[in-house]
């Protein structure tokens, strides 16, 4: 796989096309399907003018293969390459972006999905990926400029002007009336957060950032994506023939919009009566976290705008990512890609359980993503989770506070840090050490 520039026409066909960095020169990068329990071995090329790397997003693998530079591996350089091999433990829906001067490499395209395939077919009619993506756009098409604007990054993040599906602007996906899909959302935003509603349809969740979950139908009828986020749904096409339908992305208020329609073709229904019976996944090989004994350590996040601590102060609202911390987590920032020297927030003890409270003390939300580990969402405010949901990443409402819960049984030091990629990059990413 090779990280090259391109041009890819993201607002449409007989459109400007957009200058891009990109995978294979495509966007989104190729979709890459491997097996459960299968080794994988991907030589990565970097072509771009900058260094890179290659993080597997969600998969439990060995530290030297994660794709943090200074941190997990040199940064490969231009013209050079890295070879990635690793077995993933875990079915589910993953994908892998770079983490080098990451702000600008993922808002310039550099994405795509990894899907670990069960060793057992699952009955549906169709598997389909959506990997949603946001820009921000000058009139011309080309990507504007901007990045690691400081005020941004004390808010909301770079949220952008066009939202693609699958690399392009979206009139409509073709579904068939009776059918069944497997349908896999990737939210590969820099900042953008989504709730889908799909009009007309009753989308049911089977797993949640590639691990299985109780099947159920989401709060509300919207999901809930924050960046860097997966969710699995089952969908029966229950429409007319014919007729349009939309999903909408209402999560910002007075700001919704339509990602797309299902476009129903004018077939009669594949069958007579759609299945009822709830479709649920295998479980992966995760290890249970021993609540009774685990150790429980408070993950406070601090800093932005309006944060009410001082730390982004109008004193520093001209200093750039490089020069400063805007966020913090209990006290401790890093910055840019990370470093390689940086002590670790926390030193876990391999194979043992822990029980973290997130606790937001911020005005924003985040999406907060451990690398190395999947995790047990508990409890939201003190309220349990329902579900049995394990995530990667877990997003964080402004002053909420999340307990979640894993095992600590791969070694090395992994980073923990908000997926909204400005804030990362701003000071809200710590080390975790298990040894």
């Amino acid at each position: 796989m090779t990280a090259t520039p391109g041009l890819w026409p993201l607002v449409g066909e007989g459109e400007a096309e957009t200058a891009v960095w990109c995978y294979d020169n495509r966007v989104p990068g190729p979709e890459i399907r491997v097996r459960q329990g299968e080794p994988v071995r991907i030589v990565v090329e970097n072509k771009l003018d900058e260094a890179t790397t290659v993080h597997w997003h969600g998969i439990r693998l060995p530290n030297a293969m994660d794709g943090v530079p200074g941190l997990t591996q040199p940064p490969i350089k231009p013209g050079e390459k890295f070879v990635y091999a690793f077995t993933p433990p875990d079915a589910g829906t993953f994908w892998y972006h770079p983490h080098a001067d990451s702000l600008r490499q993922l808002g310039r395209g550099l994405a795509g999905a990894l899907i670990v395939e069960e060793p057992e077919t699952i009955p549906v009619d169709r598997d389909i990926l959506w990997m949603i993506a946001d820009w921000r756009l000058k009139p011309d098409a080309q990507i504007a400029g901007g990045f690691g604007n400081a005020m941004e990054a004390a808010m909301s993040g770079r949220v952008g002007n066009t939202v693609t599906l699958n690399g392009a602007v979206s009139n409509g996906v073709a579904v068939h009336a009776g059918e069944r899909i497997r349908l896999r959302l990737v939210n590969s935003a820099l900042a953008r957060i989504m709730a889908l509603r799909f009009e007309g349809h009753r989308p049911a969740v089977i797993a949640i950032d590639g691990q299985p979950c109780e099947t159920h139908e989401p709060v509300g009828g919207r999901i809930l994506l924050g960046p860097a986020m997966r969710v699995d749904i089952l969908i029966d096409m229950r429409g007319e023939p014919g007729r349009r339908y939309r999903v909408v992305d209402d999560f910002y208020d007075g700001l919704a919009y339509w990602l797309t329609e299902l476009a129903y073709d004018s077939n009669p229904p594949l069958r007579k009566h759609s299945s009822d019976a709830p479709l649920s996944l295998p479980r992966n090989p995760l290890p249970e976290p021993n609540l009774d004994t685990a150790e429980h350590h408070v993950l406070k996040l601090q800093g932005g705008m309006m944060g009410g601590n001082g730390m982004m102060g109008m004193g520093m609202m001209g200093v750039g990512m490089s020069h400063g911390a805007i966020w913090a987590i209990n006290g401790m920032s890093m910055t840019g890609d990370g470093q390689a020297d940086m002590p670790p927030l926390l030193t876990l003890q391999r194979g043992r359980s822990y029980r973290l409270t997130i606790r937001n003390d911020t005005a924003w939300w985040h999406p907060m993503h451990l690398h190395g580990h999947s995790f047990r969402v508990l409890r939201r405010n003190g309220k349990a989770v329902p579900h049995h949901q394990w995530a990667d990443t877990v997003l964080v409402s402004p002053h909420e506070a999340v307990d979640i819960a894993f095992v600590a049984d791969n070694p090395g030091d992994w980073m923990f840090h908000c997926h909204i990629t400005d804030h990362q990059a701003s000071g809200l990413m710590v080390v975790l050490r298990v040894t």
